[in-house]
């Protein structure tokens, strides 16, 4: 079942600003980005993936077909209003893009008020190689939809900055990424067989990561190691890494926002998209 969900639920998320995460709150209201739908189609789609309704937040210019598509990977919080936002810019630049529901299954992140729970109750019994499938559905409906999927990108927010980078390993179809500090090494699970820096070597994909000097949670040396593994290989991978940046810097609705750093990174983002055939 793929059905198209434009509901008063959506349109007062969009036009009062709410619906963000609970483990977010409060919101830094004076920096939030409000896009409007003006000359979009925008909302909810549902996806039947093996029997599981899968959420996807959808925008893309109204009326036009064979569009560029990229997919847009949230935060540990789900697909909430700036994951939303962010897709709307991009439609804004003429792509169909799709933010799925990616925990859909565990639990929802939205009405989880503290990190430590969030981590251990959902993202954590997430396994990448159901993530993996959620996106090739999403590739999948793009392309029966007006998405022209051999221009198809991905970019994510921290966990879906680390799912970026695996993610454009997985599926040979995508041709750029844009990771935003997404965790680059971590401990081996049976949901996290591999991390970033163990698939480097063979990524043959262009991934941008835009990260900060001043994250404490991805230490500059876990970067050094990442460049080193991509230097194996042969996707032409970059780094951009801001020195006044901490993390979660693009995320315009919390304390961390770095609205200088932020810009930059998105008009490296929408650069290295053209660069790479996803425009």
């Amino acid at each position: 079942m793929n059905d198209l969900v434009i509901d008063r639920r959506d349109f007062l998320k969009v036009a009062l600003g709410t619906g963000f995460a609970a483990a977010t709150l409060p919101v830094a209201a004076q920096s939030v980005i409000k896009t409007d739908t003006a000359g979009l189609t925008a909302g909810t789609i549902n996806l039947n993936v093996n029997g599981q309704t899968v959420p996807v937040y959808r925008a893309q210019p109204e009326g036009k077909s064979n569009l560029p598509v990229i997919l847009v990977i949230s935060e540990i919080f789900g697909v909430h209003e700036h994951i939303a936002d962010v897709t709307r810019r991009f439609a804004k630049q003429g792509y169909l893009a799709l933010a799925p529901e990616l925990f859909v299954r565990q639990g929802d992140p939205s009405k989880i008020g503290d990190i430590a729970t969030l981590m251990k109750d959902i993202i954590s019994k997430t396994p990448d190689a159901q993530v993996m499938g959620d996106l090739d559905a999403c590739v999948a409906w793009a392309a029966n939809n007006g998405g022209n999927v051999d221009k198809l990108g991905i970019t994510g927010f921290c966990w879906g900055g680390r799912i970026t980078w695996m993610y454009s390993a997985d599926n040979p179809k995508v041709k750029a990424g844009v990771a935003w500090y997404g965790r680059l090494l971590g401990d081996t699970t049976a949901n996290t067989p591999k991390h970033p820096v163990d698939i480097a070597p063979a990524l043959t994909v262009p991934v941008l990561g835009l990260y900060g000097a001043r994250d404490t949670g991805i230490p500059l040396d876990t970067v050094e190691k990442m460049k080193a593994a991509l230097a194996k290989g042969s996707s032409k991978s970059e780094f951009v890494v801001y020195p006044d940046a901490g993390h979660a810097f693009h995320a315009d609705y919390r304390p961390s926002y770095n609205e200088k750093d932020a810009k930059d990174g998105w008009t490296r983002a929408l650069a290295w998209f053209r660069q790479h055939g996803v425009a």
